[in-house]
């Protein structure tokens, strides 16, 4: 499928300073390390092997943070999509556990990274796992205590409905898991960040360069429109945004679209009676809420999945609606900006991370909860081409299935398997 975006223009991109373009690739050029993807990913994946020393091309073909990593909900939250439970059971305990403090160490890779490079990214720390359903209530109560006493992660303690009611002026929530050590910021801003950082460290970035081949052999050769790039290493950090250079990394992912609208300012003591301490907040349903507080005191709300590939509905009306069903109280502020996007997801929702050969590495399936994973990811590829591969390689113990129904029918199939979820979450 050829991947079309509308409403590019969001509030993250009229809230950053504008970006001086970067130059597209014209000739030749010899590096030991091409990566094809300017989101968190490449990014992180660029400027750890330049800080390593290797000479690192970084291609993009729009502009950095133009996909999810640019215009997300932008939460830092620790775990996976398909939560540590799962991972266990597909990678098995010992390499679950491992993989468990990789996303810890994700979180606090972004706040050190942040901190060296001197990133402007509006970073807040505190984030509210919230239960609609009293089932839910008792899931989050297992999982807080779960993670304190099999992972010794004490930054998380179960939050009741009146302290909820405490921190959100909304009825719509029962139970909540709080975490201080998740939070949230400007994902653009911290995107392009990065990739100030790397080049800071000697990477070259191209913009508008999409690559459209590789030629894979003991060195890999990157065809462009303006050039080629060959290199003793490749990083391919596209997800959905390759659209068919590598088929066989394709079948293993589904692009899924997601819809997020911003109000307008609602003035300081507006928008801090409607969420306290600056948190972040998501649901815990299969198709889930999301939303936060920007510099500026809008409310930014995220609540919409398209698992066909269309917006029928229209991205503002639909997802204004669920965020009246949490503030009712909003029904006269106005929609600023409303935009739509895609995430790369899997099967089983679990990160999808490896070697097609010695030398082309590759990072998806980060399944709409890669804003902290994305980083760290791009440092385990980078430990790996230097040598040590142990974090990396655990990633390769997770099974990946190819989406069934294969290229024509996977869509349709996808559609009718996520009733059931939608069904579950109105239980």
């Amino acid at each position: 499928m050829k991947l079309t975006e509308k409403n590019i223009r969001n509030y993250y991109t009229e809230s950053a300073p504008a970006a001086a373009p970067r130059p597209a690739l014209q000739g030749d050029l010899d590096c030991d390390v091409a990566v094809v993807g300017g989101g968190i990913a490449g990014c992180s994946t660029a400027l750890h092997l330049a800080e390593r020393g290797y000479k690192v091309a970084l291609l993009e073909g729009r502009e950095i943070g133009f996909g999810a990593s640019g215009r997300s909900g932008a939460q830092l939250i620790f775990g996976y999509a398909c939560g540590q439970e799962k991972i266990e059971k597909l990678a098995g305990r010992e390499a679950g556990r491992a993989m468990w403090q990789v996303t810890a160490d994700g979180l606090e890779l972004v706040r050190e990274v942040v901190a060296r490079h001197d990133i402007d990214c509006e970073l807040s720390w505190g984030q509210l796992h919230v239960a609609v359903k009293e089932r839910q209530r008792n899931d989050l109560r297992e999982e807080c205590e779960y993670l304190a006493s099999d992972y010794g992660y004490d930054s998380v303690r179960f939050v009741d409905r009146e302290e909820v009611r405490s921190l959100l002026d909304t009825d719509r929530y029962c139970a909540a898991l709080y975490d201080a050590n998740s939070g949230h910021c400007h994902p653009l801003k911290y995107t392009r960040g990065l990739a100030a950082a790397a080049e800071r460290a000697g990477a070259k970035i191209f913009e508008s360069t999409p690559v459209t081949r590789i030629e894979r052999g003991p060195t890999a050769t990157l065809h462009t429109p303006g050039g080629r790039v060959r290199a003793k290493f490749v990083a391919l950090a596209g997800n959905t945004y390759l659209e068919g250079l590598v088929p066989e990394l394709q079948r293993k992912i589904m692009a899924v679209g997601t819809y997020i609208v911003a109000t307008e300012p609602l003035g300081r003591e507006r928008a801090e009676a409607l969420i306290r301490d600056n948190l972040a907040v998501a649901d815990v349903n299969f198709v889930l809420d999301y939303f936060r507080l920007s510099a500026d005191h809008r409310l930014l709300f995220g609540g919409r999945v398209s698992y066909s590939g269309l917006d029928p509905l229209g991205t503002e009306r639909a997802t204004r609606a669920r965020m009246l069903k949490v503030f009712p109280q909003l029904a006269d502020a106005k929609i600023d900006f409303a935009w739509g996007g895609y995430v790369d997801i899997t099967v089983n929702r679990a990160p999808h991370f490896g070697r097609l050969d010695s030398i082309l590495y590759f990072l998806q399936g980060f399944s709409g909860h890669g804003m902290a994973l994305t980083g760290i990811a791009g440092k385990l590829v980078a430990e790996a081409i230097a040598g040590q591969s142990e974090r990396f390689d655990l990633f390769q113990r997770i099974p990946h299935m190819d989406f069934p129904g294969g290229m024509a029918l996977r869509r349709p199939a996808l559609v009718l398997g996520m009733l059931w979820y939608r069904m579950r979450d109105l239980l």
